[in-house]
């Protein structure tokens, strides 16, 4: 790839001639319309246009994916047609774009999803040259930073969500967090669906949860990190951030796609603090398999941004994405952005985890590089918390030497028991 291009891959479906709706594709994020204008030289175009560098025929539909008006008005949904799905490889100048990450965004997604000529498009991949990558922020902490922060060496983090999700008032939350630290956690985050409300003020809530997690370190020289949520407008995170900060935090917790590109680049330049970056919402722009985002290519726009920690979602898991989607996700997580790199983010497994699912996770991923948080897995485990805690960690050290969980269960009473009893609500 060439230093001062970028590539992007898409997957379309359409029932016109795939070259040229990849050309239309090209013309339209860069210095095109329907029409040549006025002032579009070819000296301009030469500089400035986006090339297909290439067209994959794939299979054919029966039906179209998605509706379109475009077409309808045009006849073409009331004769046979063929919905030929086709990879479009496409590069785009680095110049057109700068280090401006909206407007990348914008370019390599944007319009796109409203052209008339597809019934389906989707952003598959995002490659960029080293070069140009190292315009933009990276991560503050990452994984060596995160490991540094907890103390943690050797094994995956272990972490959990405040459960119940909302409703606990500050000191509650507080207390919960006490427990959960005595109980051995690495990580702990709040939900997404509690960043300031009423009930438990965000100011008060990080108050009290940070006393409880300085007290646990100054009893057992081991600081837990908790990822406050901190959504919100951007000068609101920035004074979130900076009470985390002088509490002693380290962590805080944004909701990617409700903050927006500009505002996550915002926090990353203002804190040193790890961003643990929830990407709740993304459903809605990848379950179709012909519209939105593929992770690589989701994931690939938020590091940019300067995120340390991305959600993967988790195997075997409540949610709707397919294992191998998940697996898929955490290598992308794991793997540098341009060559020459390291901007590795920490893939954080949630959802229905457990440790009946941990020895799913270690086969697939074969790396300690990982958080793995379990909410239920946990705060459920018929013993209690810790119980919980070490039931997870049994479940690590015995996958990473090599031996079954029936075989450590055999003598350690907490992975039996949740063995036992979140064994029989997954059958």
């Amino acid at each position: 790839m060439a230093a001062d291009r970028f590539e992007a891959t898409y997957l379309i479906e359409t029932p016109l001639d795939p070259a040229h709706v990849a050309e239309v594709l090209a013309g339209e994020q860069s210095c095109g319309t329907f029409t040549r204008v006025d002032g579009e030289t070819d000296a301009l175009r030469e500089r400035a246009r986006a090339v297909v560098e290439s067209v994959e025929l794939l299979d054919v539909a029966e039906r179209p994916s998605l509706p379109n008006g475009w077409m309808q008005r045009r006849g073409l949904y009331d004769k046979p047609q063929r919905w030929q799905r086709a990879r479009l490889r496409v590069s785009f100048p680095v110049a057109n774009v700068g280090a401006n990450l909206p407007t990348l965004a914008a370019t390599v997604s944007g319009n796109l999803y409203d052209l008339g000529e597809v019934t389906g498009l989707r952003l598959e991949a995002l490659k960029l040259p080293a070069a140009y990558r190292a315009r933009f922020d990276r991560p503050a902490q990452g994984i060596a930073g995160t490991r540094a922060l907890t103390g943690v060496h050797g094994r995956p983090l272990i972490g959990t969500i405040i459960k119940p999700n909302v409703g606990l008032s500050a000191e509650e939350t507080g207390e919960l967090v006490g427990r959960l630290c005595a109980a051995g956690v690495d990580f702990v985050k709040d939900d997404e669906c509690c960043g300031d409300p009423d009930h438990a003020p965000l100011e008060q809530r990080i108050r009290a949860v940070m006393r409880r997690v300085r007290d646990h370190e100054q009893r057992t020289g081991k600081k837990v990190m908790v990822a406050f949520n901190i959504s919100d407008e951007t000068d609101a995170m920035r004074r979130h951030a900076d009470l985390v900060q002088r509490e002693g935090g380290s962590c805080v917790m944004v909701s990617l796609n409700w903050c927006g590109y500009s505002a996550v680049q915002t926090l990353r330049r203002h804190t040193p603090l790890a961003i643990h970056a929830h990407r709740n919402g993304y459903g809605a722009l990848s379950r179709h398999p012909l519209l939105g985002f593929s992770f690589q290519a989701y994931q690939a726009l938020w590091r940019l941004a300067g995120v340390d920690h991305m959600h993967v979602h988790g195997l075997q898991g409540k949610f709707s994405q397919t294992d191998d989607e998940v697996i898929e996700s955490a290598h992308d997580c794991l793997a540098p952005l341009a060559e020459g790199l390291d901007d590795r983010v920490l893939p954080a497994f949630s959802n229905g985890q457990w440790a009946g699912t941990v020895p799913a996770t270690w086969d697939a991923v074969r790396t300690d590089d990982l958080l793995f948080m379990a909410g239920g897995g946990i705060l459920g485990h018929p013993d209690g918390a810790a119980a919980g805690v070490a039931s997870i960690q049994q479940a690590w050290d015995a996958v990473q030497h090599g031996e079954s969980l029936s075989d450590r269960a055999a003598r350690s009473p907490d992975l039996r028991h949740a063995l036992d009893f979140f064994g029989k609500k997954a059958g």
